[in-house]
């Protein structure tokens, strides 16, 4: 298998010019290597990563979003998208997800400025806000929000969707968990507590093997009897954090069997790691495959068995669209650049440190900076969930070169070398 990469490796790198031969040299995985854009002609500029001046601008974006519908110390949150297929003439989605508001908060976290503390921390209490007056009022955070009219007439929350999806639930945790390892501010731990209890409380499965955590609660407050992998790898990295804050074992102990589920879904032969269970919570799930699992699998463990699932990301997913190369979202659909998944790979490769992973990153890093400054809908700050229109999740969504938050934040803990999974 080695011998057949590397000579595959030699015969795309032939066909590249000299710099990006030269750049490209230490890039162990020709099937990114292939889809190369040519990456700038002075070789320190480039293997850096992204530049002081890219990763300002990403900065400028989420402050920008986050002040659209308000501004001082008022609690608001940020809309996810913007641009492209979600403003139009007759229709505007201005929803912030939760999961996006949490990736944006540590964004900010990893900054390191006392301006993006004080948004992080604004932001932080915006969701707490959030999840004392929710209307069932069980320590859950609902999966978005309207954040153009985020306090109704009558003082309620003007919930946009709201599911309470078991990894949406643990990403607002961590979030509250590093705000609270950073700032000192109880409430902030009282508040992830609140999240890392309905967790165990409502989504728990020791019935059916394999064991784990399901999908949370359904728009109607039904349960999602199915298992994600996704979600199994929030809540044991939450989880492991609530013990580390609280001293308290069990924590560590219910970590340990949220990650079980994630090796359990492991294929032994390829190393990637399935995307879950059907709804019987037993059946594996084995289409499609998605790249999230693979790279937050490690970046959760730090354990080198997912490095394969990291090396199956490079392998199969490779994608170049728009005049970027990346990684896409699952195996439905290579023909378009996921910018998200691609920060999360250039973070795992980042923590990773194998050879070659570092000039892979920063090739990574400078293809999402690529595409801020080149996407159709963009302002040369945000980062684009999608190089174009119509990225086929295989999940019955698709993705659009529309602004995202989500992907923004991504970009920006990539660049940083900060990783959301870990204290």
């Amino acid at each position: 298998m080695l011998s057949h990469l590397a000579s595959r490796r030699q015969m795309l790198l032939a066909g590249l010019g000299g710099t990006a031969a030269a750049l490209l040299a230490g890039i162990a995985h020709p099937a990114l290597a292939s889809a190369a854009v040519a990456p700038p002609s002075k070789a320190g500029e480039w293997v850096q990563g992204a530049s002081k001046s890219s990763v300002r601008r990403a900065y400028s974006f989420l402050s920008a979003k986050f002040d659209e519908f308000g501004s001082g110390t008022a609690l608001r949150v940020p809309r996810s998208y913007t641009g492209g297929f979600f403003q139009t003439p007759t229709w505007d989605f201005v929803a912030s997800f939760a999961y996006d508001d949490a990736l944006v908060i540590m964004a900010w976290l990893a900054s390191g400025t006392k301006d993006d503390l004080n948004r992080a921390v604004l932001l932080g209490d915006t969701l707490l806000y959030a999840q004392a007056n929710d209307p069932i009022g069980d320590g859950r955070t609902r999966a978005s929000y309207q954040p153009d009219s985020f306090f109704t007439l009558n003082g309620s929350l003007d919930i946009g969707s709201p599911a309470a999806y078991t990894g949406n639930q643990a990403w607002v945790g961590m979030a509250f968990a590093h705000l609270y390892d950073r700032t000192g501010k109880k409430r902030f731990l009282e508040g992830a507590l609140l999240e890392a209890q309905w967790i165990q409380d409502k989504t728990s499965d020791v019935e059916r093997a394999p064991y784990g955590y399901t999908g949370g609660r359904t728009a109607d407050d039904q349960p999602n009897t199915f298992k994600a992998t996704e979600h199994n790898i929030d809540v044991g990295a939450f989880f492991t954090m609530i013990a580390q804050l609280t001293g308290q074992k069990v924590w560590r102990t219910r970590a340990r069997l949220a990650f079980s589920f994630v090796a359990a879904m492991q294929d032994p032969a390829s190393g990637h790691v399935w995307t879950g269970t059907d709804p019987d919570g037993v059946t594996t799930n084995r289409n499609p495959i998605p790249e999230d699992v693979q790279t937050w699998a490690y970046l959760a463990t730090l354990d080198h068995r997912y490095g394969r699932a990291v090396d199956w990301t490079l392998e199969n997913l490779p994608a170049t669209d728009a005049g970027v190369s990346g990684v896409s979202y699952s195996s439905t659909d290579v023909s378009k650049v996921w910018l998200e998944g691609t920060g999360q790979t250039a973070l795992a490769l980042r923590a990773r440190g194998a050879r070659g992973d570092a000039r892979l990153a920063a090739w990574l890093l400078w293809n999402i900076q690529k595409a801020q400054e080149t996407t159709a809908n963009g302002d040369g700050r945000g980062i684009p969930a999608a190089s174009s229109d119509g990225l086929d999740t295989g999940f019955g969504d698709l993705y659009y070169a529309s602004l995202h938050t989500g992907a923004t934040a991504w970009f920006l803990m990539a660049a940083k070398g900060w990783n959301p999974f870990r204290l």
